[in-house]
């Protein structure tokens, strides 16, 4: 059985900016808080990274960078998803040479591919590189729902290492743990149903809540991962207004304000995603006066 790329948490981690350019020191910062916190995992240029709207060359030089501070003993993996396909490959292929560890790669959005065009473009991804490959299923914003027949598939290549499953579908992922097996581990895309998730056979989550609350991720997670689903069922309950929270608006507007509420200004979102509404930045501010994680 091959083993899982990671397990428990991995961040899908925030972008930093400062006039308009990648704040790199602040960058460093969010990583070792992250080591601090326990995580050994984090993803770059992701959804929550703002990848529609970083340059190519930005997100390369992430990745370098970010490899760089983090070392051995932290895993980087670089969002490399793109609508067409020769532009992930070569995407992933300067991601592996800039030193990351694996690639998440979204589907393709806007095309609607069939299931025929979604298995040819994660198979051109993996054979083009030698690092993991992690198939991201978010329909919300692809327009597309990668079927399980797809997944059955992807799960025969060797470097393809798992999902990302942001469906939403509980149900789903049960089938795809049923039907894939073990060596296909499955990631919770969810916040709010991490828990549900590995209690079905999923192997971590992919977190936009552990910017915030990393500890507490890791805690709830390890738990879960233990067999112990009281507790990590109570830590979810106590995480669920951070996790509404931070879905108030489209992500990753409010968990950049959250993040700056806790002493990391990590700027705001690149056009056109544009700040927190005045109502929402009150009860982002009303939370963090009143219940923050620590």
């Amino acid at each position: 059985m091959r083993k899982p790329l990671f397990t428990g948490v991995c961040t899908a981690l925030v972008t930093p900016f400062l006039d308009g350019k990648v704040n790199y020191p602040m960058l460093e910062m969010l990583l070792r808080r992250q080591w601090d916190a326990g995580i050994r995992t984090v993803i770059l240029a992701g959804t929550t990274g703002e990848s529609a709207t970083l340059s190519d060359g930005e997100k390369v030089e992430m990745f370098r960078r970010a490899k760089q501070y983090a070392g051995d003993g932290m895993q980087i993996l670089a969002g490399t998803g793109s609508n067409a396909t020769a532009h992930a490959v070569e995407l992933s292929c300067a991601a592996q040479e800039a030193g990351a560890d694996g690639v998440l790669v979204v589907s393709p959005y806007y095309n609607k591919a069939t299931e025929d065009g979604l298995t040819a473009h994660y198979m051109a991804v993996a054979h083009a590189i030698r690092i993991p490959v992690i198939v991201y299923n978010v329909p919300s914003r692809t327009g597309v729902d990668i079927p399980v027949s797809v997944y059955r598939r992807l799960s025969r290549i060797p470097n393809i290492a798992g999902v990302k499953e942001a469906s939403g579908d509980i149900a789903k992922c049960l089938r795809i743990v049923s039907e894939c097996g073990k060596d296909f581990p499955v990631w919770c895309g969810n916040d709010a149903m991490t828990v549900p998730v590995l209690s079905l056979g999923g192997q971590g989550v992919i977190s936009v809540a552990a910017n915030v609350a990393p500890e507490e991720m890791v805690t709830m997670t390890r738990a879960a991962l233990d067999g112990d689903f009281d507790t990590a069922a109570a830590i979810q309950a106590r995480l669920l207004p951070l996790t509404d929270l931070l879905s108030c608006e489209v992500n990753p507007i409010p968990v950049k304000a959250a993040m700056r509420q806790i002493g990391y200004d990590c700027g705001g979102c690149r056009l056109p995603l544009t700040g927190l509404s005045e109502a929402n930045l009150r009860k982002v501010e009303q939370y963090f006066r009143g219940s923050a994680p620590n």
